[in-house]
């Protein structure tokens, strides 16, 4: 899903080293998805950007997922479908 453009959370972006914006392409199949901002330490966002670097998985994917099984852990997240773990 990467673009080619510099992600938010890239030393290219102009914001302060724990402020990170995640923005998400609202076009496709994801249209429902929105833009968030969250502040991040710096230690998280550089092990960050390298997985998302070495794994070639968009840094957003990540998040969304971690988010996910935040909700999922608390008990608010949406029901699995069939197939799914």
């Amino acid at each position: 899903m990467q673009d080619g453009s510099a992600s938010p959370l890239s030393p290219e972006a102009p914001s302060s080293p724990a402020a990170t914006e995640v923005s998400v392409d609202v076009r496709g199949p994801d249209a429902d998805i929105v833009s968030t901002h969250v502040l991040v330490p710096e230690e998280q966002v550089q092990k960050l950007r390298e997985l998302a670097r070495r794994t070639r998985i968009h840094q957003s994917e990540y998040l969304r997922e971690a988010v996910e099984d935040l909700l999922g852990k608390y008990g608010r997240g949406a029901p699995k479908e069939e197939g799914q773990s």
